[in-house]
């Protein structure tokens, strides 16, 4: 393993994002600030509780993750397709360095860049409301699994992107969506039968649940099959990565 490659590489990201640390961070504030609001102020002086916990709090997990699966996709995404872009990423693959050593720079630094975004998300709700966290292992655990899964299918989006339009489309229309659709401001419980069994198909559902299982010990499903659709999700991400660095996909042509 040429660690070396791998600390330049991570370290040329990182110093990217440090460069619009304003941005990176204030940005995130705002957006939260604004859901408390929005949701909170304004949907919350409606709904009291929610499955025993004041609907201010229980909208924390579901903007971590919202935030955190965005910001996951877009720092990877654009962090392999402007070496695509530019022509820079041909260096990259005549240099001494496998796709491990490759992957672990780029996805690290965007899973490193998730992972602070997701820290000051949770920091700024803590102003608005008083959130618990009865598991923080599991809530650590979760937190950095879905910023390296979802840096891992940015990273995949990134090369298979061919302009910057099909760079944010997958993210815009589909994760976004999903997020949304996923109980990250609900219940799936509150919803009809007809559509908690739909909802069910959804996998970001899993993800948003467990997460929320780690802070107030309640879960829309077995916490068990959250790790196991996280687990499943990153391994399919790592193969289609294996596979695209081992056939050249897009990538050498």
């Amino acid at each position: 393993m040429n660690w070396a490659a791998v600390w330049a590489m991570y370290y040329a990201e990182m110093t990217r994002f440090f460069r619009t640390i304003a941005q990176s961070f204030i940005s995130p504030v705002i957006s939260t600030s604004l859901y408390f609001v929005v949701f909170g102020a304004a949907i919350g002086s409606r709904i009291d509780q929610v499955e025993g916990v004041s609907y201010g709090a229980f909208i924390v997990p579901g903007l971590i993750m919202l935030s955190v699966m965005t910001q996951s996709l877009s720092n990877a995404s654009f962090g392999i397709y402007f070496p695509k872009f530019i022509g820079t990423i041909y260096e990259l693959l005549s240099a001494p360095v496998n796709f491990l050593e490759i992957v672990l720079g780029y996805v690290g630094a965007a899973a490193t860049k998730a992972l602070f975004i997701g820290v000051v998300i949770l920091a700024t709700a803590m102003l608005f409301v008083d959130v618990p966290i009865q598991h923080p292992g599991a809530m650590i655990l979760f937190l950095v699994l879905t910023c390296l899964s979802f840096s891992l299918f940015g990273f995949i989006i990134g090369i298979w992107a061919g302009n910057f339009e099909q760079l944010q489309l997958i993210p815009l229309l589909v994760v976004t969506p999903l997020v949304f659709l996923g109980g990250s401001f609900y219940s799936i419980s509150m919803l009809p039968p007809i559509w908690q069994k739909i909802t069910l198909f959804n996998p970001v559902v899993y993800l948003i649940s467990g997460f929320r299982w780690s802070f107030f010990g309640t879960a829309d499903v077995p916490i068990g099959l959250s790790l196991l659709a996280i687990g499943g999700f990153t391994a399919v991400c790592l193969a289609a990565i294996w596979w695209i660095f081992k056939t050249g996909w897009r990538i050498r042509n």
